[in-house]
């Protein structure tokens, strides 16, 4: 990628995002022409929320990629003059076809439209008016479409909130991606509590449809608060059936703070692979709010690397949702730095294990009452804490002394491994950890170590002798190359 101020510290290497300005949601997701598509929401002109453009990275393999020119823009004076916002993308007849959410300042919702693709997404021809111009009776939030096939016909499922106070996914059926039926809802749920305090919410953005044969599929939504904003991402197991969805209990999908707006597809191997907007957790009041740290920095927002999606039958009605990096990460393993198994002692003195970089992959076995420590400062007073609570069999991550810079927001989350050993995988990558258990749970969370020496790892322990067994490896950066014009890139 060209070089940028954006070459800082805390820029990521294994995570995807243009050099500059602000991204937020993964779109457009999809396979087509022999290329992994993924599009964005992205502002060209600066690092705050705003101006909605479709961005466009593609790849062949996962681990080279194109930074493509823009592929959507707002229209002035159209129906989406204030924003492309979120929506995904098919092939049809050898085509690509996005859908996405028109944003006008006059409506308080978000039709649905399309534009059409010819050269792989390179550009793209808008449909001429609407799709979805109006929401259904009894709605009072609608957006963000996603559409796929189902034998001779199409389906979209569009987020929504309802007059009675559940979040839904409404759904319309089409035989050719022009005229659009409505059909009712396809799942709708009172709010319901989620693991760490958090809550499925009134309103549902991104809906998201996996499905795995057999009827059996999982309903994916982020979880909006009509005051508070974006919040957390839900998946719903379940069972479809006569063109309504039966779920189980939710999941929180991802236990971390800083996880949203997932967006999946198939790929032609017969996987599920999801993306995600990581965003930031610097000085912004909220999430996409302005903030002065943001602003110095030129840049806001990282896609997730891709996770594979698998439903496990796990004896419960409708089985868990499950996740795993993608299998393609591991090729950007490099040298291994840590390889090593040990014993915290009682006297709970942090146990050096070596240095490692700062974009890093990790897998550890912990037994109860053992942790890891990312130490990022010479003198130690910085570091990310992971710690395996005997007591409740949660992993806790806490990043209270992750930053010396007094900007950076703090917090702890847990995230549950069980009662008898810990089995992780840790992806570092300069300001953000993603922590994977073998049960196929996830947490991500945005850290911003300002301490200047290269990082150590530690084990760590809670006063009584645990065991451990730790590996890390360096992560190689993706290959990105930027085929952006020049007068895009000086946006």
């Amino acid at each position: 990628m060209s070089s940028s101020p954006a070459r800082k510290p805390h820029f990521p290497a294994v995570h995807l995002r243009p050099p500059l300005n602000w991204l937020n949601d993964p779109n457009g997701v999809v396979h087509h022409d022999g290329h992994h598509h993924v599009f964005f929401q992205y502002n060209p002109r600066s690092a705050r929320h705003a101006d909605m453009h479709w961005g466009h990275f593609r790849s062949t393999d996962l681990v080279h990629w194109e930074l493509l020119p823009i592929a959507l823009a707002p229209t002035p004076g159209g129906d989406d003059a204030q924003g492309v916002w979120s929506g995904n993308a098919v092939e049809s007849d050898g085509e690509l076809v996005a859908f996405y959410s028109a944003r006008h300042a006059d409506r308080w919702y978000q039709p649905v439209t399309s534009a059409l693709s010819r050269d792989g997404g390179l550009t793209f021809t808008k449909h001429e008016g609407l799709l979805i111009a109006e929401p259904p009776d009894g709605t009072t939030m609608f957006r963000d479409p996603y559409v796929w096939r189902d034998g001779d016909r199409w389906r979209m499922l569009v987020g929504a909130a309802l007059e009675d106070g559940r979040g839904a996914a409404v759904q319309y059926d089409s035989a050719d991606l022009e005229e659009w039926t409505y059909r009712g809802l396809f799942l709708a749920r009172d709010v319901e509590p989620l693991p760490g305090g958090a809550n499925t919410e009134e309103g549902w953005e991104c809906a998201q449809y996996a499905h795995f044969g057999d009827g059996r599929g999982a309903v994916l939504a982020s979880a909006w608060d009509p005051e508070e904003g974006a919040s957390c991402t839900v998946a719903w197991p379940g069972r479809e059936e006569d063109g309504a969805f039966t779920a189980g209990a939710p999941q929180r999908l991802d236990h971390g703070p800083d996880f949203y707006a997932p967006a999946i597809a198939p790929t032609p191997d017969g996987r599920w692979l999801m993306w995600a907007w990581i965003w930031e957790a610097r000085d912004e009041e909220r999430v996409g709010a302005p903030g002065e740290w943001i602003d110095e920095a030129g840049w806001a927002g990282m896609l997730s690397p891709p996770r594979e999606l698998t439903l496990a039958r796990d004896g419960t009605p409708y089985g868990s949702v499950r996740q795993r990096p993608a299998r393609e990460l591991d090729r950007l393993r490099g040298d291994q730095r840590v390889d090593v198994s040990g014993e915290v002692s009682a006297d709970a003195e942090p146990v050096d294990l070596g240095e490692i970089g700062q974009a890093s992959d990790l897998t550890a076995r912990l037994a109860p009452g053992a942790g890891l420590r990312v130490v990022t400062s010479a003198d130690g007073t910085e570091y990310l804490d992971l710690s395996y609570d005997r007591a409740t069999g949660d992993l806790v991550v806490d990043r209270d002394h992750a930053s010396l810079d007094p900007r950076a927001k703090g917090g702890s989350w847990r995230l549950p491994v069980g009662e008898e050993a810990a089995d992780l995988r840790v992806v570092l990558d300069h300001s953000v950890a993603e922590v994977f258990t073998a049960a196929g749970e996830a947490l991500t969370i945005r850290f911003y170590p300002v301490g200047g020496s290269p990082w150590r790892l530690q084990a760590t322990g809670d006063g009584s002798a645990a065991a451990y067994t730790v590996h890390a490896w360096d992560l190689a950066a993706l290959d990105i190359q930027d085929k952006r014009p020049e007068p895009e890139l000086a946006s």
